[in-house]
């Protein structure tokens, strides 16, 4: 096996994947998923869906989740580069409410998995980014929820593109709408 090398973060079960990329004068190649090698290092699941999204400098999208089917994902950029967040709402998690960020690039062909039950959002540092990820359970449309970007409760330190501010991101309608985590606490109980 060997073929990725996985590094932990101080939030339990979020990991950084990197793939051994072999090459030469023509160009490289590397397996981006390998259930084997996935799950020697503990990352043991079927995922069913594969998505892919564009996205121009600026761009922020999330933070997102599904509430009642929480899927596991692994992210990784296949054009530009992006700085990816995940935030843990993993009731009774010694981490709850915290968040962890990575630059994710076509250059340094990283993957980030994250799993069930966190929050999950990016901001495109380059002018342009291709967004490529694995879920273990489907897209219900119905079951979306979503944490404000700039809950300050939360705390992310986005990295902004060069040039820019914070009022010249771009966001859907509704991720300028979603409420904090002191609101999705409330909500639940915890």
């Amino acid at each position: 096996m060997g073929k990725i090398t996985v590094e932990t973060c101080e939030i339990e079960g979020l990991r950084v994947i990197t793939p051994t990329v072999f090459g030469d004068d023509r160009g490289y190649f590397m397996e981006t998923y390998n259930y084997n090698d996935f799950k020697e290092v503990g990352i043991d699941m079927e995922f069913v869906q594969d998505n892919q999204s564009a996205s121009k400098k600026g761009v922020l999208r999330g933070l997102h989740f599904q509430k009642e089917f929480p899927q596991d994902k692994l992210v990784r950029v296949v054009s530009g580069e992006v700085f990816d967040v995940a935030v843990d709402l993993r009731p009774g998690s010694a981490t709850f409410g915290k968040w962890f960020g990575v630059k994710l690039s076509a250059e340094n062909k990283k993957q980030f998995f994250i799993p069930k039950n966190f929050a999950h959002g990016f901001i495109v540092l380059s002018d342009y980014a291709e967004f490529c990820y694995k879920c273990s359970d489907f897209y219900h449309p119905n079951d979306e929820g979503g944490l404000l970007w700039s809950d300050p409760e939360i705390g992310v330190e986005w990295p902004l593109p060069e040039g820019m501010t914070f009022d010249d991101l771009t966001l859907s309608d509704k991720d300028t709408k979603w409420s904090g985590i002191a609101d999705y606490k409330a909500e639940r109980g915890l």
